[in-house]
């Protein structure tokens, strides 16, 4: 049978709405992605603050973790006539504070509409209460719980670093954070902000045209929870790092320690540093820190380059002893330095002559070490002085000294070891010699290394002659050990040396006889370091036991003088402290010594180098 027009004109309608009826069905029913679209005006989102992650010494001991703080916030269109000195006393604050917050409201409502401002940032639990107590007398007022960073070990500071809020050319960089958003600016907190800052979450709630909260959206079924930042384990010993810094004040420097048989750095301290009670506060002490000429921001333990001074006389031994130049029973003279032209000299400290290696060393000897770079320098089985000098840059490289050490320490820097086309270009190609860089022969001239490095030569030492590269994070990341182009045998005479300078009898020459702890075998070079612009810088480095050293440590003290006088006792107390836990009875003259002195500011005196 023929249908007719009209018929299928209805059917074609009938169709057509049944097809639009179930369309609807699925967006309102089944499918309600458009409902939450239509709602989006009256949708709002409350941010869920993750806790930042916990960062601990090598012993559990937190270092930095979280405290529970509260922000005030306040939706301005909400807000009705109130008693601000009551709101004033509750918060803490000044009447003429909440007068002027008030008054920035009504000048930019336009701008801020109907959402909420942060109207006090960061108050403690306590005052929280007694706003809580006493909400409903500040309609459109409201506290938001965030967590903030608590210090409960002074220990670290400069390590630690400090968090702040978001900035505005923060943000143009980095559009994943949001106004409000906190964030590792320095140290640990900047260098592993992607692991500790963890994930926001979100509340959803339902609010009406004049933007007051009805309800949560869907029961709460569609809100985020936060997820937590990772906890960090470092390898830092917090009490360690705690007693190096009462050592250390009062004294511009760094003090290093670390576990040679793996490389993990026990401390590592530039003073002046940053107290932990500043980092807690750091907006209120920035100007403060800025304009102060300790630099206390600055960490010299891996910015700063020196001149290690007489502690690189180890390393031109051990090069002169594996090119073969040297033997331990080499013996050479000193009157009163070294004559390495007709009219110059480079001077040296009053001992007897001649002197072996071994006694070289205890002695720290200038004039023994200036033989020993002449005879590596020009050494006859090279084409001439700028290939052997090459062989020797090549072999303090192999000691770490030149490049950063990949210590994960933020802004670690590297150094300067100087090559030969540095001399070609200053005397000329084929016009310079051995008494053009005789300086190297002690630590000084045209050499540059951070105290993180001269720590890892003592590593390096108690090693004899290889190294995991010092590092602060406690982790399963794999290490490989680096060799030095040094055979180990070599290191026999000059560790013998140094196991001399520190625990010979009185008054036969040691130059660490202040650094010997009973039982303890402590192996140690002193080193003065010159510096040009004031007093000499004061270095020492030293291990303990002398076989399966278990510590080794660097002392670096600027304008202090005689590495005898001030780095070897502060390292030896370091030493003590890790392996017998506290300083015996003997030694606390020595620990009031170190810690009563103020050696920030101390007389410009040059003084010969030992």
């Amino acid at each position: 049978m023929e249908i007719g027009r009209s018929t299928k004109i209805f059917i074609g309608l009938g169709l057509a709405a049944a097809v639009l009826l179930g369309k609807l069905f699925y967006i309102q029913i089944v499918d309600d992605r458009y409902k939450v679209d239509a709602l989006n005006n009256s949708i709002v989102y409350e941010t869920i603050y993750p806790s930042r992650g916990i960062i601990y010494d090598r012993n559990g001991q937190a270092l930095v973790d979280n405290v529970i703080t509260y922000d005030i916030l306040v939706t301005p269109r909400e807000v009705h006539a109130f008693d601000t000195l009551a709101l004033a006393r509750t918060l803490g604050i000044e009447e003429d504070y909440v007068h002027e917050k008030m008054a920035w409201y009504r000048k930019y409502r336009t701008r801020i509409g109907y959402q909420s401002q942060v109207f006090l940032k960061q108050v403690d639990a306590e005052t929280y209460l007694r706003f809580a107590e006493i909400q409903y007398r500040f309609p459109g007022f409201r506290a938001q719980m965030r967590n903030s960073r608590n210090y409960p070990f002074n220990a670290g500071g400069n390590l630690l670093g400090y968090v702040s809020e978001v900035d505005a050319p923060f943000l143009k960089k980095h559009p994943e954070y949001r106004t409000g958003d906190f964030v590792g600016r320095t140290g640990f907190e900047a260098a592993r902000e992607e692991e500790l800052r963890g994930e926001k979450g979100y509340h959803i709630y339902l609010r009406d045209s004049r933007n007051r909260v009805l309800k949560s959206f869907r029961d709460g079924a569609e809100d985020k929870m936060a997820v937590p930042g990772k906890d960090i384990t470092t390898t830092i010993d917090a009490h360690l790092q705690q007693y190096g810094q009462g050592l250390m004040r009062r004294k511009k420097g760094s003090l290093i320690a670390i576990e040679p048989s793996t490389g993990e750095i026990l401390s590592l301290i530039s003073s002046p540093g940053i107290d932990v009670d500043v980092l807690a506060d750091i907006g209120h002490y920035w100007d403060s820190l800025a304009a102060d000429p300790g630099k206390p921001m600055f960490n010299r333990a891996v910015q700063a380059s020196y001149p290690p001074g007489s502690v690189f006389k180890l390393v031109n031994g051990l090069i002169g002893l594996q090119e073969g130049v040297l033997k331990e029973n080499y013996k050479y003279p000193c009157d009163h330095g070294y004559w390495y032209t007709p009219t110059k000299k480079l001077g040296c400290h009053d001992h007897k002559s001649p002197i072996n290696l071994i006694e070289a060393v205890k002695m720290s000897c200038n004039a023994y070490f200036c033989f020993v770079l002449k005879n590596i320098i020009e050494n006859n089985k090279y084409s001439g002085v700028e290939e052997a000098f090459s062989v020797w840059e090549d072999y303090v490289r192999s000691f770490g000294f030149g490049a950063p050490l990949d210590s994960e320490v933020p802004h670690e820097l590297g150094g300067t070891i100087p090559a030969a086309e540095r001399y070609n270009r200053i005397y000329g190609k084929g016009h310079w010699r051995a008494s053009s860089v005789i300086s190297l022969s002690i630590g000084q001239g045209e050499i540059g290394v951070t105290p993180l490095q001269i720590a890892n030569l003592g590593a390096i030492l108690a090693n004899r002659g290889w190294y995991i590269p010092p590092h602060i994070i406690k982790d399963d990341t794999p290490r490989e050990a680096r060799h030095t182009l040094i055979d180990p045998k070599n290191f026999d005479p000059i560790v013998e040396g140094m196991w001399q300078a520190v625990n010979s009898a009185p008054g036969t020459g040691g130059t660490a006889t202040l650094a010997a702890i009973p039982g303890l075998d402590v192996c140690g070079k002193t080193g003065t370091a010159e510096n040009p612009h004031g007093a000499d810088h004061s270095v020492f480095i030293c291990f303990a036991p002398r076989e399966n050293p278990q510590i080794a440590v660097a002392c670096y003290v600027e304008n202090a003088g005689f590495g005898a006088s001030w780095a070897c006792p502060i390292a030896s107390l370091m030493v003590e402290k890790y392996l017998c836990g506290e300083i015996r009875p003997s030694r606390k003259w020595l620990e009031r010594y170190v810690t009563d002195a103020d050696l920030m500011n101390v007389p410009y005196e040059k003084k010969k180098r030992q």
